[in-house]
């Protein structure tokens, strides 16, 4: 909802911010580091939401190949990415014995169950049925994540704005099922590798595109080190494998194609 303050009433900094509702939001209990712990994870989840909101914007701008206003969407975006991972630094300043002095109260409570983080996957391209399957039927978290799940990704845009510069991606990619993996296509790769010799516009938001790739898997790589160093080897909170499934989510490139290619150039 947007802010609309009250008839005569002028506007201020805590009233515009919505300060005093947004600092009732953290109810730790009596545990000293258990504030540290909701805030950051609330941080996260309104920079999620800043994410979804320039992936949109960013899809939009390539379909219009509006190349140039598009690379500065992919600077915010990516310097966002970095703050997430920055962020990593100061939860590993809580030691287990901090962590496990409040562990139990978040109960079935896990960060496995983030919708946004799901839709930031299904915007890159990283569908999954079984993950929307985990949401109650008819909860407006899962109707999010159906409606994301057949929305055309970041991906299907790039190749939109191929397309439009003159260059012969395949009709079977450009009409492709946006519920499916995005799979690696050596047709594909020769155009990209064309693409990087003849039209250095494209290949910037190439690069950018790989910068977004490389960075969210960063993110990942972190997310897993920090969670061995405060809980080693047990389940995560909810019933998660903890680190042993995050470790199966590393090394799993979202755009495969831009990777590929990097012998060839």
């Amino acid at each position: 909802m947007p802010f609309t303050p009250h008839p005569g009433s002028p506007v201020t900094y805590a009233s515009y911010l919505r300060l005093d509702e947004l600092l009732s939001l953290q109810q730790p209990g009596p545990e000293h580091d258990e504030t540290l712990f909701i805030v950051i994870h609330q941080v996260y989840e309104l920079w999620f939401k800043e994410l979804l909101h320039e992936l949109d914007y960013l899809q939009g701008l390539l379909r219009a190949n509006d190349r140039a206003l598009a690379l500065h969407t992919f600077k915010r975006i990516l310097t966002i990415l970095k703050v997430l991972v920055a962020q990593i630094d100061i939860l590993e300043t809580m030691t287990p014995l901090e962590f496990r002095s409040f562990r139990d109260r978040l109960e079935s409570g896990s960060g496995f169950q983030s919708f946004q983080f799901r839709e930031l996957e299904f915007a890159l391209g990283k569908k999954s049925r079984e993950a929307i399957t985990r949401y109650p039927e008819a909860s407006a978290h899962r109707r999010l994540l159906e409606a994301r799940y057949v929305q055309p990704g970041l991906w299907d845009a790039f190749l939109a704005c191929l397309a439009q510069n003159g260059f012969a991606v395949p009709t079977g990619l450009l009409e492709r099922d946006p519920t499916r993996p995005i799979e690696p296509s050596p047709d594909l790769q020769r155009i990209l590798v064309n693409v990087y010799h003849s039209d250095s516009g494209l290949a910037q938001v190439c690069e950018r595109l790989v910068d977004l790739d490389e960075g969210f898997q960063e993110w990942r790589y972190r997310h897993v080190k920090m969670v061995e160093r405060t809980i080693g080897t047990k389940r995560g909170t909810g019933g998660s494998a903890g680190a042993e499934y995050l470790r199966t989510t590393l090394h799993q490139p979202a755009f495969p194609d831009l990777w590929a290619i990097r012998t060839e150039l």
